[in-house]
């Protein structure tokens, strides 16, 4: 099972000889942000800044910096285990009878006993101090001030709590949070996301938004906050269902929302409607600085930590950096589900690289003419995969996972008149490269074997690839000790 807490799991960690402690007095001006980039690209481990400068308490860095780290939150042994347990609960066998169809409940009921538990704030860790007014001081908390042109310092791992004005349905996402002074933040919700439907709804309403953002939350809450779910689903029924257990909520001191009651620290406060500030530029996920925009500002009215609190951020920037590991997790959980939706496909890569939305590599088993270019359009028609920039199809021999591969079929084995489909479409809130904001270019490439039927009408047809005589390759391997190779 994943683990209860953030702290429990820095303590295995730490036993595991994967947590180094940092003593020295370290600044959260640029300095953190250097060491962190460093260490994450070097495969190093989780970090704990015990002497963060001006700050009141430690910070944890690069906790889920490697794939080992992510899924030991998790308490998975590889992201399959998860991708197949969502596979059986989202396409389970067609029902026949009554019998098949309670065997069809009986999967998808798995999840209730995973909803989230409701407990008093004696029994919430996170509400051991409550501090509000005047005693309210985000300066304390270590915000980062990662790259030399940043707007300024923010907090990159907060869990914000919204819920939609007139339906109550919750929303638990992650978005940057940049510290505009001591009780105030900037939310940094593009557009494409719940949270600013939510505040739009209550602006439109004359409302007040409430807000709750947590730091340091339980290893399974803290991904189900970066999962590309569809509305519908509660970001904590998904956090019960990978950690094996209900999570425990409490009530929030100052405004009508749940938060984890294992969290470390919890800000609250209400938003105005048009309350807005600039906010950036940033040092993105992108590797490229995003421009300053008004954001709205969030007033921080009221505190709540632990005893001891700890603090939990992640550094972005040029790839790879913290964000690879989730990324990959994200891949490979959700791919049953866009099989659903999608079903002609077999596999599928995200590249980080490639900020893992805008390229997918994908393959199918062809099974028609133009099958490859039904798969692109398909794919640009799915929830957030809508964003996608290039998507690569290939035949389901190919291992979309390896680059040099799928490299070697897109770049050199396609007329790009015939195989090259460019269309326009929605792109990511932080896309630069588009010429204008929030819509642009897109492109697919059909790297699939051609039939005659697609105008492939060359004399023998497509040809064969080229490969070892199997029996001769297998009497190699035998041998191979023998050639002193």
């Amino acid at each position: 099972m994943a683990y209860d807490d953030l702290r429990s799991f820095l303590r295995a960690l730490e036993r595991d000889g994967d947590l180094k402690r940092i003593k020295a007095e370290v600044d959260p001006y640029l300095e953190i942000g250097e060491i962190v980039d460093r260490v994450n690209k070097a495969g190093g481990p989780a970090l704990l800044f015990e002497n963060v400068k001006g700050a009141a308490m430690p910070l944890a860095m690069n906790v889920f910096g490697t794939d080992r780290r992510l899924l030991k939150a998790l308490g998975l042994k590889s992201y399959d285990e998860i991708s197949e347990k969502i596979g059986g609960l989202l396409k389970p066998e067609l029902p026949q009878g009554f019998v098949g169809i309670r065997e069809a409940f009986g999967k998808l009921g798995s999840m209730v006993h995973v909803p989230p538990k409701k407990v008093k704030s004696d029994s919430a860790p996170v509400q051991e101090v409550v501090l509000t007014g005047d005693d309210v001081d985000l300066d304390q908390l270590p915000a980062l001030f990662t790259w030399p042109e940043d707007g300024g310092s923010f907090f990159n791992l907060g869990l914000t709590h919204t819920k939609h004005p007139e339906t109550g349905v919750r929303n638990l996402g992650l978005y940057r949070l940049q510290r505009h002074d001591k009780r105030t933040i900037g939310m940094h919700w593009q557009i494409h996301k719940d949270s600013r439907n939510h505040y739009q709804v209550a602006a439109k309403r004359g409302e007040k938004l409430p807000v709750a953002i947590a730091f340091g939350c339980p290893p399974a809450v803290t991904y189900a906050s970066t999962a590309p779910l569809p509305g519908d689903i509660d970001e904590y029924l998904f956090a019960g269902f990978l950690s094996g257990k209900r999570i425990e909520m409490v009530d929030c001191k100052t405004v009508p929302l749940q938060v984890p009651a294992g969290a470390e620290v919890v800000i609250e406060g209400w938003l105005e409607p048009g309350e807005m500030l600039p906010e950036g530029p940033f040092g993105d996920h992108t590797g490229f600085y995003t421009p300053q925009e008004p954001f709205p500002a969030l007033r921080i009215d009221c505190v709540t930590m632990r005893r001891r609190p700890l603090l939990q951020s992640i550094v972005v920037g040029r790839p790879p950096t913290e964000d690879g590991p989730l990324g990959r997790a994200t891949e490979r959980f959700f791919l049953p589900l866009l099989k659903i939706i999608v079903p002609d496909i077999v596999d599928y890569h995200l590249p980080e690289s490639g900020g893992f939305h805008n390229c997918a590599i994908v393959s199918i088993d062809k099974k028609y003419p133009k099958h490859a270019q039904k798969v692109m359009h398909a794919i640009w028609g799915a929830h957030m995969m809508s964003l996608t920039k290039l998507i690569i199809v290939v035949d389901s021999d190919c291992d979309v996972h390896d680059l040099h591969e799928v490299s070697w079929r897109a770049l050199g084995n396609t007329d790009y008149a015939r195989d090259l489909t460019v269309v326009e479409g929605p792109v990511d809130h932080l896309d630069h490269a588009s010429y204008q904001q929030f819509w642009g270019g897109k492109a697919g490439i059909d790297a699939t074997a051609k039939w005659p039927e697609e105008g492939y009408t060359r004399d023998g047809g497509w040809p064969r690839m080229v490969e070892s005589d199997p029996e001769v390759a297998d009497r190699v391997t035998k041998r191979w000790k023998e050639y002193g190779l």
